[in-house]
C-alpha cells in the first residue's frame, strides 16, 4: 500500500496512526444498556490490531426519549459510565483512540422502551417521516434539556479520557430531524431555512465546545439520505451544501464524519467529488468518508430497504481512496462491516493479504466479537 493511508493524521491535539475509522455501528449486545466485558473485548480487539481511530456504536445521551432500540449502551448513569470508562481503559491499553457517538433517536423512537416505558417520541414536529405523526414536538423546554443531555455526555467523555466524540446527526435520528426539511416544520427560531434548520445542533456544538475546550475533538456525522427515505437531501447543489454546513463550522465542528451509501458515487452533478470532498472543498475543515468501503456493491439493499445479506470484497477500492487522500479530497475513511466481520481487515490491508479477506455476511451481525 502507498503510504498515505498509513500516515499520522492530528486534529487538534489528537493524533491518530492512520487515516482508518471504524464507523460506529448499532450492536445491541448491551443487556441493561450497559458495556460488558464482550463490549470491552469488542472493541480492544480492533485497536490491538492498528484501527486508526475507533468511533463507538450510537451511544443514548441522558434523555428520557433518547433511546428507540433495545440492549443498546447508555451514555448516562453511574453502571452505563463505568462500563464505557472500561471500555476505553481497555481501547487504551491496547494503543488504541476511542470516541462515543452521541446519540438521540427523536421520532424514531417506539414507545414501551427503556428508561422509562411510557415516554413517546420527541422531535422538532412530533413526526416520525414526512406525513407521518409519532410523538410529540418538542417544547422550547424540552430543546433546552436535550441540548444540554448532548453537553453533559461529552464533558462525561472527556472526563473519562474518550479522545473526543461524534455527534450522530445522520440518518433521520433527531439531529438531522431538525435538519430535514420534511420533518421540522417549526415556525420558531429552530425551524425555517436550511441555516435556520441548523441551529438546534449549532447551539449543542458550541455548548460542548464552551464547556470541554479547542483541543477536545468534535465530529459531526451527517447525511443526506434517511432510514426513512434513501433519496432525500438536504442540499440540491453545492451552494446549498455550504449554506448548511457554513454554521456548524462556525459553531465548531472539528472534523465532519460524511455518511453515504457508496462513497465511490459522486454527490453532484458535473463533478467526481462525494459528498466528504464536497464538504472539504467547501469548509476546508477536515472529512471522513464512509459508504460501503471495501464492499463491492453496498452495505443497504436498495430493493428489500434494508441491510445486504452479503458482499465480495472490492480490493479495487484502496487504490481509489489512497489517490482521494494524497490528493486531499478528504482526509479518513471509515470502514463498517469489514471491521465487524475481521477485527484484523487493517492488518490484512497493510500487509496487502487481499485474499485473506474475507467478503462479508450478515451472519457476522448475530455475534459480537
Amino acid at each position: 500500500m502507498n503510504p498515505t493511508i498509513f500516515s499520522p493524521f492530528q486534529v487538534g491535539s489528537l493524533t491518530l496512526n492512520n487515516r482508518i475509522v471504524m464507523a460506529p455501528m448499532t450492536r445491541s449486545a448491551s443487556p441493561g444498556h450497559v458495556p460488558n466485558q464482550k463490549n470491552i473485548d469488542y472493541y480492544q480487539r480492533r485497536a490491538a490490531n492498528d484501527v486508526g481511530l475507533i468511533i463507538t456504536e450510537g451511544t443514548c445521551v441522558g434523555h428520557k426519549a433518547a433511546n428507540g432500540y433495545p440492549n443498546v449502551p447508555f451514555f448516562s448513569g453511574e453502571q452505563a459510565l463505568a462500563g464505557w470508562g472500561k471500555v476505553v481503559e481497555a481501547v487504551h491499553q491496547a494503543g488504541g483512540k476511542i470516541m462515543p457517538q452521541l446519540w438521540h433517536v427523536g421520532g424514531v423512537r417506539k414507545d414501551c422502551l427503556q428508561p422509562d416505558e411510557s415516554v413517546p417520541a420527541y422531535s422538532p414536529s412530533g413526526l416520525l417521516s414526512p406525513n407521518t405523526p409519532n410523538g410529540v414536538a418538542m417544547s422550547l423546554n424540552d430543546i433546552a434539556e436535550v441540548q444540554q443531555s448532548f453537553v453533559d455526555a461529552a464533558v462525561a467523555a472527556q472526563k473519562m479520557g474518550f479522545d473526543g466524540v461524534e455527534l450522530h446527526g445522520a440518518h433521520g435520528y433527531l439531529l438531522d430531524q431538525f435538519f430535514w426539511d420534511k420533518t421540522n416544520l417549526r415556525d420558531d427560531q429552530y425551524g425555517g431555512d436550511l441555516v435556520q434548520r441548523t441551529r438546534f445542533a449549532a447551539e449543542i456544538i458550541q455548548q460542548i465546545k464552551q464547556q470541554t475546550g479547542s483541543d477536545f475533538p468534535l465530529i459531526l456525522r451527517f447525511s443526506q439520505w434517511k432510514l426513512q427515505d434513501y433519496a432525500a437531501r438536504l442540499a440540491h447543489s453545492p451552494a446549498e451544501l455550504e449554506q448548511f454546513l457554513q454554521p456548524l463550522v462556525e459553531a465548531g465542528v472539528d472534523l465532519f464524519h460524511c455518511s453515504t451509501r457508496r462513497f465511490w458515487e459522486p454527490e453532484f452533478e458535473g463533478s467526481e467529488l462525494n459528498l466528504a470532498g464536497w464538504t472539504k472543498k467547501l469548509t476546508g475543515v477536515p472529512c471522513i468518508t464512509v459508504g460501503s468501503v471495501g464492499l463491492d456493491g453496498g452495505f443497504v439493499d436498495e430493493e428489500k430497504r434494508g441491510m445486504s445479506a452479503q458482499s465480495n470484497v472490492a480490493t479495487e477500492q484502496f487504490a481509489q481512496i489512497e489517490t482521494a487522500l494524497q490528493a486531499g479530497e478528504y482526509d479518513l475513511f471509515a470502514v463498517g462491516r469489514c471491521l465487524l466481520q475481521d477485527p484484523e481487515w487493517v492488518q490484512k490491508l497493510k500487509g496487502e493479504q487481499f485474499d485473506a479477506m474475507k467478503p462479508y455476511s450478515a451472519e457476522s451481525l448475530k455475534t459480537l466479537y
